[in-house]
């Protein structure tokens, strides 16, 4: 399977020189044993399904929500500026 993502964090020094040591007694690269090492905890943890489905549930929820306003004017968007700039302006004139 070839390694398409990119995933950084950040290590305390004496962390990454352990990794690094590592790395080099098993003749391996950082990546490799990172690899393994995230492989090997993921196959003897593995998350439960409930989560799987608790997480599809709620980014279907959250999606319901995502790019919408409920007020039944189509082009409300388009007219955002010249709404906000008459109730500033409506606000300015009291």
């Amino acid at each position: 399977m070839p390694n398409n993502e990119i995933y950084s964090w950040r290590l305390d020094t004496a962390l990454k020189e352990a990794l690094e040591r590592a790395a080099r007694a098993d003749n391996t690269s950082v990546a490799n044993l990172l690899r393994r090492i995230v492989t090997d905890w993921l196959t003897s943890n593995p998350a439960p399904a409930e989560d799987a489905q608790s997480q599809r549930r709620m980014r279907k929820q959250a999606l319901s929500f995502a790019g919408t306003i409920r007020g039944g004017d189509p082009d409300r968007a388009g007219q955002a500026s010249s709404r906000v700039r008459a109730a500033l302006e409506a606000r300015r004139a009291d």
